[in-house]
């Protein structure tokens, strides 16, 4: 089998766990060695590398809350300690509270933004010096149906993933000068443990699922596989793009 990613050394914030997971194992496999970021989870985190290592691949986790600038710095000061470098950044790491907008208080408003869109920008500024140092860089942002469309109590994430894609035109047009792609995946529902913890989760997937022409929920290896070929050269001439991966949900 090819290994496209041999010898890449990629950072995947909310790594641990459900579509980040995915994304660490898919890269893993593709021959990427992993820097599998997590926040409490060390179990999870722990079990992702292990199974990273029993396909051969090379992983380490580090326990960050990208919320926290300084936390950012030291997760891909890490990178470089283990690694040498970095050359791919996927921001998967998310979080909000499930509750119309006009019931938001301002801390939750607040760390919505801090962690799915003001770490990305922390990240992605830390990781241009050592991109520009190799000449090329990928960098990839998780997003979701929310940022475009209105989602019962999912407005603290949708409003901040909406500007994390707008986030990433910018840095797009800004950064490809410098040899550094930046894109976005955006995922309709994917069954994860996140999304288990949303209100009326059962209801909700029923309802998914009648709705999505394709007639299933999403999968997390869904949107690694994605997140997997924009990293590849295959896609080189993909740039400041949201690639939407819904099993056609959005179309409807």
């Amino acid at each position: 089998m090819t290994k496209p990613l041999k010898n890449k050394i990629a950072v995947v914030t909310g790594g641990s766990r459900g579509i980040g997971r995915a994304i660490c194992l898919r890269l893993a496999e593709m021959g990427a060695d992993i820097v599998v970021n997590y926040v409490r989870n060390q179990e999870a985190a722990d079990e992702t590398v292990k199974a990273i290592a029993a396909q051969s691949g090379k992983a380490v986790s580090f326990q960050a809350n990208v919320g926290d600038s300084n936390a950012c710095e030291a997760l891909i000061d890490y990178a470089v300690q283990e690694f040498g470098g970095v050359d791919i950044l996927v921001h998967n790491a998310a979080i909000g509270a499930f509750k119309p907008v006009h019931q938001l208080r301002p801390n939750q408003w607040d760390l919505s933004f801090e962690i799915n869109t003001k770490a990305f920008l922390i990240l992605v500024k830390k990781v241009i010096p050592l991109m520009e140092k190799k000449g090329e860089g990928n960098v990839v942002a998780i997003s979701s149906l929310g940022a475009h469309r209105f989602l019962p109590s999912y407005g603290a994430i949708g409003i901040s993933k909406a500007a994390l894609e707008t986030l990433v035109k910018y840095l797009a047009v800004e950064l490809a000068p410098k040899k550094i792609r930046v894109n976005c995946v955006s995922g309709g529902a994917v069954e994860t443990d996140a999304l288990r913890s949303y209100p009326d989760f059962n209801e909700l997937k029923k309802d998914i699922v009648r709705k999505t022409p394709a007639g299933r929920m999403g999968e997390p290896d869904d949107l690694a596989r994605v997140v997997a070929f924009l990293l590849t050269p295959e896609s080189s001439w993909i740039c400041g793009q949201t690639l939407i991966a819904d099993g056609g949900l959005s179309l409807v």
